[in-house]
């Protein structure tokens, strides 16, 4: 049986998922991936293909303003450059699919999206109840 933590996580990894789907379905075929990265969709994980990998990591939160919270990280896979408009339009989408879909899959828990030192970061009630 899945622990609270594993049940909380899954449900954050349906959220970063659905941004790696709208990233490549907006960006996939403008840019190269990296050329050892399998085509998107070809694994069982989307963070493991594709040109992105979306991540969102746990920190405590020390000189953070915000505290505790999950960072979250969209990494573009790629040798090309990547226009700065391309990344900011990016970010804008997963701050979009965070701030639509954290409410919905994580009700009462008040989580919000901030920009803290580290970029996007996911703060609120992180309890696991």
């Amino acid at each position: 049986m899945p622990t609270e933590l594993e049940l909380w996580e899954k449900k954050l990894k349906v959220i970063l998922d659905e941004i790696d789907a709208a990233l490549e379905a907006k960006f996939g075929a403008l840019f190269h991936r990296k050329p050892i990265r399998p085509a998107s969709g070809s694994t069982a994980n989307p963070q493991y293909d594709g040109l992105f990998e979306v991540q969102a990591t746990y920190t405590a939160g020390f000189g953070s303003q915000y505290g505790e919270g999950y960072a979250v990280e969209v990494r573009w896979v790629t040798f090309d450059e990547v226009p700065e408009s391309a990344k900011l339009e990016g970010d804008a989408i997963a701050e979009e699919i965070l701030n639509r879909l954290l409410p919905e899959l994580f009700p009462g828990k008040n989580l919000k999206v901030v920009h803290d030192v580290s970029g996007m970061k996911i703060t609120g009630d992180l309890s696991l109840k």
